[in-house]
């Protein structure tokens, strides 16, 4: 599969694979669950390797199976699922100093959301072999997408009891960009909060992976919420999840909507471009618009009248704390994940030519094993 990009820098992510006789344990027993744990798992396995300088995608029969350094927290997951992300086969070109700084070898794999069991862990870890967890891992080192791989304790939270493994693949960078725009980002600071509750919010690309978290947070938070999609056939979808309102932007522009109604308190972007441009008019004086694809100040209409505006762009940082939170809300049955497709292993080229169209409603997820 050939990924085009305009920059040509390489990205550095790491295998982390080294002699486990090297490896300092802290103590005999570690040794021994880590030796006998790392017994039952191949030395080599099968992953999906992104080549970046041909700029192709290929799996690889024998990849080598990480070890686990305990002096850096690592856990190895035999990994069931993980979920993909626009855009992230761009990251190596875009970012190459974050995204090598733990990867000196610089080997590329993607999909940085994961659901699976854990094979070994350190003795302090609150995560034990045999648990079940998902995560978010940082994209510094190699991604998800093979059978074995890595995950720290600050990255991970138990998987909720009521998902599948597919389902749990597509929840943690979603929801927890959404957790972190609404409670970090905009000010709001949940349902028991008066300041808070009542306030209107405007989502764009509401449909999609993280829109359909920040709509279901919104709601939970007690926001009137307004949910920017793109078919009719989303309107039902997307006020079940819990919208008030929503906006075709195929029919009528943010700035025409913004002409007919009240500004909102709050504009949350995940598109980014002309949408974040005309976002601008959507928000009251003194609100907030954040953006997760771009520095909104950049985006700001030439002659647009006067706004006090706190405009904010962030990138998400993975948070196994916060997404233990978002896994108590889905087991109270307060919000569910929500998968647009799911794909085999094999089907790699039909997952990422599925995630460009661009059209996802949720996450594109793919099953590594049963």
């Amino acid at each position: 599969m050939d990924i085009r990009s305009q920059s040509h820098t390489s990205l550095n992510f790491s295998l982390l694979s080294r002699e486990i006789l090297g490896q300092q344990f802290e103590t005999s027993s570690s040794v021994t669950s880590t030796i006998e744990a790392m017994m039952e798992r191949p030395s080599t396995a099968k992953a999906l390797i992104f080549d970046l300088k041909t700029r192709t995608l290929n799996i690889h029969p024998s990849n080598l199976v990480p070890f686990p350094d305990p002096t850096r927290d690592d856990h190895i997951i035999h990994v069931k699922a993980i979920a993909l992300c626009a855009r992230e086969l761009e990251w190596p070109f875009l970012f190459p100093g974050a995204l090598f700084s733990d990867n000196p070898e610089q080997q590329i794999i993607p999909g940085y959301d994961v659901t699976g069991i854990v094979m070994t862990a350190p003795d302090a870890s609150p995560f034990q072999p045999g648990d079940e967890v998902y995560a978010r891992t940082y994209p510094a080192r190699p991604g998800n997408y093979r059978e074995y791989s890595v995950g720290r304790t600050s990255e991970m939270a138990l998987k909720p009891e009521k998902l599948s493994w597919t389902d749990a693949a597509s929840v943690p960078m979603s929801a927890v960009t959404a957790w972190q725009a609404l409670f970090e980002h905009a000010g709001v600071h949940g349902s028991d909060d008066p300041v808070s509750k009542g306030k209107r919010i405007l989502v764009t690309a509401a449909a999609g992976g993280c829109g359909v978290w920040l709509v279901q947070l919104g709601r939970i938070a007690g926001l009137e919420v307004i949910a920017q999609i793109g078919s009719p056939q989303n309107d039902h979808f997307i006020r079940e999840l819990g919208a008030a309102e929503t906006v075709n932007y195929k029919t009528t522009s943010l700035k025409e909507w913004a002409d007919m109604n009240e500004p909102v308190d709050v504009v949350v972007d995940c598109l980014g471009g002309r949408t974040l441009e005309e976002a601008w008019y959507c928000v009251k004086d003194h609100g907030s618009l954040i953006s997760i694809v771009e520095p909104p100040e950049g985006k700001k209409p030439e002659g647009l009248t006067a706004k006090e505006v706190r405009n904010e762009f962030f990138i998400m940082y993975p948070s196994g704390q916060q997404l233990e939170g978002i896994s108590k809300l889905i087991n109270e049955g307060r919000c569910q994940a929500i998968v647009d497709s799911v794909w085999a292993f094999e089907d790699f080229e039909r997952a990422f030519e599925r995630l460009d169209e661009g059209h996802a409603r949720g996450k594109v997820v793919v099953r590594i094993a049963e």
